[in-house]
């Protein structure tokens, strides 16, 4: 991370609640996460966008529509439909770190998550066709991905999110990606106790990493 970041991004895409400390894993992992990155870095500001308790709408057939609508003959609905996916592009341009925190849901993201990647992927805007291929434009950002699991996944064919976000971060531009994975979390409190234990190593090991590379 360089001395120029700025501006933080945290996605939280679990519907679980924090409250005194209790509450998503994944949220709070990604929120000592992104603390510590903000601790690092003199002059850098946060945002959090909750999609689990607000979550932005599906990719359905009035969004499409609204899409694929020339501006100036759009409804007033489709306007509002289209600006609220525009806000979130918007948001994820102007910031430099993204911090995303999501459970594993049968084996995948939840639905909040893949209708804010569904938001922000598209043609044009995030990435475009050239006559080489595909070209991400969502570039120059550094990406931490906290994912929370009751099992053990990591390495093996039942973990769906890591290589589908590498390839769609990937796509849209977002080639340095690190992810952390705090697992084990519903095998009992030890296993819960050393998973979490376990996240947090994770977490200090990139943010000493970071903190050398803003020197």
């Amino acid at each position: 991370m360089s001395t120029t970041t700025r501006q933080i991004l945290q996605i939280n895409a679990s519907s679980r609640r924090v409250q005194d400390g209790q509450g998503s894993y994944s949220s709070r992992l990604a929120s000592e996460l992104a603390q510590a990155l903000l601790q690092r870095q003199s002059g850098a500001t946060l945002s959090v966008r909750e999609l689990g308790l607000n979550p932005h709408p599906a990719l359905d057939e009035a969004a499409l529509g609204a899409l694929f609508t020339p501006a100036e003959k759009r409804s007033a609905e489709q306007a509002a439909r289209v600006a609220a996916d525009n806000a979130l592009i918007d948001e994820l341009q102007a910031s430099d770190v993204i911090v995303i925190a999501t459970p594993m849901i049968n084996f995948g993201v939840p639905s909040q998550l893949k209708n804010w990647i569904d938001a922000v992927a598209r043609a044009g805007s995030t990435f475009r066709y050239t006559a080489t291929g595909p070209e991400g434009l969502v570039k120059g950002k550094q990406v931490y991905v906290v994912i929370a699991s009751g099992g053990v996944h990591r390495g093996q064919s039942t973990d769906g999110i890591t290589p589908y976000l590498r390839t769609v971060l990937g796509f849209l531009g977002m080639t340095a990606v690190e992810f952390i994975y705090a697992e084990g979390l519903a095998m009992g409190p030890e296993a819960e106790a050393a998973g979490v234990a376990s996240a947090r190593q994770q977490i200090a090991a990139l943010v000493g990493e970071a903190a050398a590379l803003a020197q």
